[in-house]
């Protein structure tokens, strides 16, 4: 996308194409990527997950990696059959750091399979679910029906993220913006663009926390559109950490538009052109007006921020302490940057000249505000991350390393404007350049050589209208200018003298007001350094809408500390993980149809594995057999096979201890079963040990 405007006329196209960058953007991060990631994870259980227990458990327990919210009916359990088994009430294990919850099952289960299917919300307001299986005595086939999609998932859970998105968006455009008329540009009150962009953020920023509200029991729950209004799942959805955190954004919002109305009505209105005689009592009260919104302003933002901060990564985990002070900062000096860049484009491109000094001042707060950016973004990194192949080795870490990318395009963009605005500092405003620039459009003017009364009365009648609606006047004013341009020399005859006519008057002051309007913007066109200005910093603008979209995909993300904990757990639950093996054999001779169960435990290859074995004739009894014997082949090595002998505890058991297998892989084992002196059989079968 071309970035390089010039001449007067290309003002208009900059707006389309900065929507068009998060359009895009928007389609492609929420449109191609899931909609949601587990933050919190299923670590552990109990039974284990396609574990074969000899009898049926007391309870059901999961382990997570870190804190969930769950309800009475966040762990079902369901027999064979499909229909739920467990006594329905929650049990709360947790005990210091480890996070647990279980629910208790009633005595006499029989045999078979059963799952267990779970749904939680992490402790940093994203929905996580999953199911899994276990057996009591022997597997069996079940008819258990789980949710599909899980939880987070769905159109609801694409339209919660694209909220999340438009949240972030507001905020730093209502508090970035704010920010930069207070500290850096007090006269941009009074700019309609400015007003206008603020409005819009708050705007914004409440509807799309509205719009979070209602979908949040949706959400976190069954993830369907017919739940939105459900009144219920609002109230459980509410009484949560993250309900909590958006009511009270929605609170906040409150007080921030009696902020705006200060900020555009009595702060707008000290700064304004008065007359001389009050100029010291106008003085004091911009003061306090600055000093008081200022304050307020801070308060309510770091407010608004936190309510990020107490819903999100930063209150789980490592030193949340820290971490969510540190958060708000870095969501602070974001809004200040972004969204005083922001404020500064429409300022630049919608608005009159804006001051040298308001440029320089917003140049030093953006290098403290990236400053600071810096400092949080490493220690958010490091608490998020942790080492440096999760870099690379987890989502959030390549995410990562995306957004720190952007970032360090953005900061060569932002020394680009700096540099444009040294030039602007070093340019006097009573340059030659400008003078010349005013000079060429005092030439074009056909009205500005007309007598003085008719000067003073346009003037006079300019002033007079001065507080009249803005909006009112720029259609007039653009009206008269192009009337103007083709008929002052009519209106000179016709009217001798303007002062015997005040309506003639008047208009003729719209007009040279219109004239004088376009002047100043050929003037300001003209300007070199305002107009690379511009261009610098509406790529600045560009770039941060594609870091914006990129760290709100980052926060709903799992954190790569999370991440690289659940796949060392599951490697160290495979190295360990009993393998359960059901073979039918047959013989083929009389009697020679049965089943086999072969249990090795703990299935790995460091150390001894016991193995167990029993023999069960089609009816599922136990019987004995006139020999077993066992043996572990693992061909791509070459090993093997190496025999077991088990032997003969009780009818229809056999036992080994001591069964070594040296490397970890997909190991074949043979099973021979003889039922007499010349019917045997050799079942293959094949085994992971880790």
């Amino acid at each position: 996308m071309a970035l390089a405007t010039t001449g007067s006329g290309p003002r208009r196209g900059a707006a389309p194409r900065l929507l068009a960058v998060v359009a895009v953007l928007l389609g492609a991060l929420f449109g191609g990527a899931a909609p949601a990631f587990a933050h919190a994870a299923l670590t552990g259980s109990d039974p284990a997950q396609g574990s074969v227990v000899d009898h049926a458990p007391e309870q059901v327990s999961l382990t997570f990696s870190e804190g969930v919210a769950m309800g009475d009916d966040s762990i079902r359990v369901l027999d064979p059959k499909g229909k739920r088994v467990d006594r329905g009430k929650l049990r709360d294990l947790c005990s210091g750091g480890v996070v647990k919850y279980a629910a208790g099952l009633p005595p006499g289960l029989g045999d078979g399979t059963y799952t267990v299917a779970w749904q939680a919300v992490s402790a940093d307001s994203h929905p996580v679910s999953g199911a899994f299986t276990f057996s009591i005595g022997a597997p069996s086939k079940t008819s258990a029906a789980v949710p599909q999609q899980e939880a987070g998932g769905g159109p609801v859970g694409v339209l919660y993220g694209i909220a999340r998105y438009l949240a972030y968006a507001g905020f730093i455009l209502l508090a970035g913006g704010a920010a930069f008329v207070v500290a850096c540009r007090p006269a941009a009150a009074g700019v309609r663009s400015v007003q206008r962009l603020v409005v819009y953020g708050w705007a914004v920023l409440t509807g799309s926390t509205l719009a979070m509200v209602l979908l949040r029991g949706a959400y976190t729950e069954s993830g369907k559109f017919s739940d939105v209004l459900d009144f219920g799942l609002l109230q459980q959805a509410l009484l949560t950490k993250p309900g909590a955190a958006l009511v009270s954004r929605l609170l906040l919002l409150a007080a921030a538009a009696v902020f705006i109305a200060v900020l555009f009505g009595a702060f707008a209105r000290a700064h304004e052109k008065g007359d001389g005689s009050a100029a010291g009592e106008n003085a004091r009260r911009r003061k306090d007006l600055t000093w008081g919104l200022g304050g307020g302003g801070v308060i309510v933002a770091a407010g608004l921020a936190t309510t990020w901060a107490m819903a999100e990564h930063a209150s789980t985990g490592l030193q949340p302490a820290v971490a969510m002070p540190v958060d708000v900062l870095h969501l602070l000096a974001v809004a200040a940057w972004l969204g005083g860049l922001a404020a500064l484009v429409v300022s630049l491109y919608w608005g009159p000249a804006v001051e040298r000094s308001a440029v320089r001042r917003f140049s030093r707060i953006a290098f403290g505000a990236v400053l600071v950016l810096v400092a949080t973004g490493i220690y958010q990194s490091w608490r998020q991350v942790g080492s440096w192949p999760a870099l690379t080795g987890t989502s959030y870490g390549r995410l990562l390393l995306v957004k720190a990318g952007l970032v360090v395009v953005l900061v060569g963009i932002a020394s680009v404007s700096r540099r444009w605005t040294a030039r602007l500092a070093e340019d006097a405003p009573g340059g030659a350049a400008a003078r010349a620039a005013e000079s060429v459009a005092d030439a074009e003017d056909p009205v500005a050589d007309a007598g003085g009364s008719v000067t003073d009365a346009q003037d006079s009648a300019t002033d007079a209208d001065a507080d009249e609606d803005a909006d009112a006047d720029a259609d007039r004013d653009a009206d008269a200018e192009t009337q103007t341009e083709t008929e002052p020399a009519h209106v000179s005859r016709e009217t001798s003298d303007p002062a015997d006519d005040p309506a003639r008057a008047v208009q003729l002051a719209r007009q040279q007001a219109a004239l004088r309007t376009a002047r100043t913007k050929r003037i300001r066109d003209a300007d070199p350094e305002r107009c690379g200005l511009r261009r610098s910093v509406l790529a600045e603008v560009s770039v941060a809408a594609v870091l914006l979209a990129v760290t709100t995909v980052l926060t709903a993300t799992e954190p790569a500390r999370t991440e690289e904990a659940v796949k060392a757990t599951e490697q160290s639950a495979a190295v360990g993980r009993p393998q359960v093996l059901t073979i039918p054999f047959d013989t083929g001779g009389p009697h020679g149809k049965g089943t086999a169960r072969i249990d090795l435990d703990p299935g790995r290859s460091s150390g001894g594995n016991a193995l167990r074995l029993r023999i069960a004739d089609p009816t599922g009894r136990t019987r004995d057999v006139p020999e077993v014997k066992v043996s572990f082949t693992l061909k791509d090595k070459k090993l093997g096979p190496l025999p077991v002998v088990p032997r003969h505890v009780s009818k229809g058991h056999w036992s080994a201890d001591g069964v070594r297998l040296p490397v970890p892989g997909r190991w074949q084992l043979a099973l021979l079963v003889r039922t007499s002196d010349i019917d045997q059989v050799t079942e293959f079968r094949n085994v992971k040990i880790g």
